[in-house]
């Protein structure tokens, strides 16, 4: 099969590899049919996150199943599918309580309880490096996909692909990012990074109830889609002081909810830069702290951007004095997938929209390069095999 291998830093080839096979009996393989570039991807491009040997990236994928195992029962070849980007057993104490973002048997080697930076990780992620299972993603042709009777979920017939791709990731977690603000109706969300899943995160937040929503991001590209798709309101760092603009729309509180939608791969200074390489940090915590500053007394601060090493001088005196509930973490993606499809049935949301390109597989390196370097308007690459 042709599939896009990440070799080292910067360097991502479309290339031929071996086909996937059923290894266990809860396997299937998978015929892929649309898949996507995530802003997490770039974590291993960019070497944020390690991974020495030659792996198949992607995450976001779906498609047609092939080959079934014999322990799945409730699939068959040719059956259409979503695939969620965590992998999970479904019988775990982890997934018995709906955290299957945790499952104790789908990352066998780098498993643990401490949560580490390079030992005992969470549970397996699909082409998300060794230190998470080490499974080939879905950039690919193919893909295995296990403990799929668990996982998958079919697509009702008469949607398009890009109408139900990014439930396999963005779309979930933009919707727990809202989820764990506990909206009740009406209150301040100010989203930071206008990206995939900021973008997700606005729309949820409308669903969720929110009575204004406030997009936060220094490429203007990004804040214009922002305005047409979601009817959000929009601040550039690069113009206005955003805590300032923030505290002065909500008449000097701060918004009920921040969310950090960016992680640590944000945009940062020399100086910055410097202070990272001496502290031995990867990337930058500087919209975590913007959160902590916009957010009203007594608010939340949802943080579904990556973060991958200790930080010194977070402000936990702010947080404190604050009195500022924070939520880490992946998304709920298999709790909440199946409620998300039927608002997408039903026509309460829009996901394909967010699309600023369509590519085939086979260019791969410029996808990644577009999307890394915020190219051509580029927002979000989905790539045909």
């Amino acid at each position: 099969m042709k599939a896009a291998v990440f070799h080292k830093v910067g360097d991502i080839r479309y290339e031929t590899m071996e086909d996937p096979k059923i290894e266990q009996s809860r396997d299937v393989v998978l015929r892929v049919t649309s898949t996507a570039i995530c802003g997490s991807d770039l974590h291993i491009y960019d070497g944020f996150l390690p991974q020495l040997r030659n792996e198949v990236l992607g995450h976001e994928f779906m498609g047609i199943v092939e080959e079934v195992g014999s322990g799945v029962s409730n699939l068959k070849k040719g059956d259409r599918v979503v695939v969620p980007f965590t992998i999970a057993c479904g019988k775990c104490y982890f997934c018995d309580h709906h955290l299957e973002m945790h499952c104790e048997n789908s990352n066998p080697e780098f498993y643990g309880p401490d949560g580490g930076l390079l030992t005992e990780k969470g549970g397996g992620l699909f082409g998300y490096s060794d230190l998470y299972g080490g499974y080939n993603g879905g950039q690919a042709e193919y893909v295995r996909v296990p403990f799929a009777d668990y996982g998958l979920r079919h697509v009702p017939e008469g949607l398009k692909d890009e109408q139900v791709l990014f439930l396999t990731d963005i779309f979930p977690t933009g919707w727990s990012a809202i989820e764990w603000g506990a909206l009740k109706g009406g209150e301040t969300v100010a989203i930071f990074g206008s990206g995939p899943v900021g973008l997700m995160a606005q729309k949820s937040a409308w669903l969720q109830g929110a009575g204004r929503v406030i997009a936060i991001d220094p490429v203007e590209y990004r804040l214009e889609r922002a305005r047409r798709v979601n009817k959000v309101e929009t601040l550039n760092p690069n113009e206005v002081d955003v805590v300032d603009a923030i505290r002065s729309m909500t008449e000097g509180r701060g918004a009920d909810l921040c969310v950090d939608a960016v992680g640590m791969e944000a945009d940062r200074n020399f100086l910055e830069k410097a202070k990272a390489v001496i502290n031995l940090e990867k990337g930058t915590p500087k919209i975590l702290e913007l959160c902590f500053q916009a957010v009203r007394r007594g608010g939340i601060v949802s943080v579904v951007g990556v973060y991958g090493t200790p930080f010194d001088n977070i402000s936990i005196g702010r947080m404190f004095d604050k009195g500022v509930t924070v939520r880490f973490g992946q998304s709920f993606v298999h709790k909440n997938i199946d409620h998300l499809l039927d608002l997408v049935v039903q026509g309460k949301v829009v996901l394909d929209d967010i699309v600023s390109h369509v590519l085939p597989l086979a260019e791969i390196s410029r996808g990644y390069d577009i999307f890394k370097k915020k190219e051509d308007d580029c927002t979000k690459v989905i790539l045909k095999p």
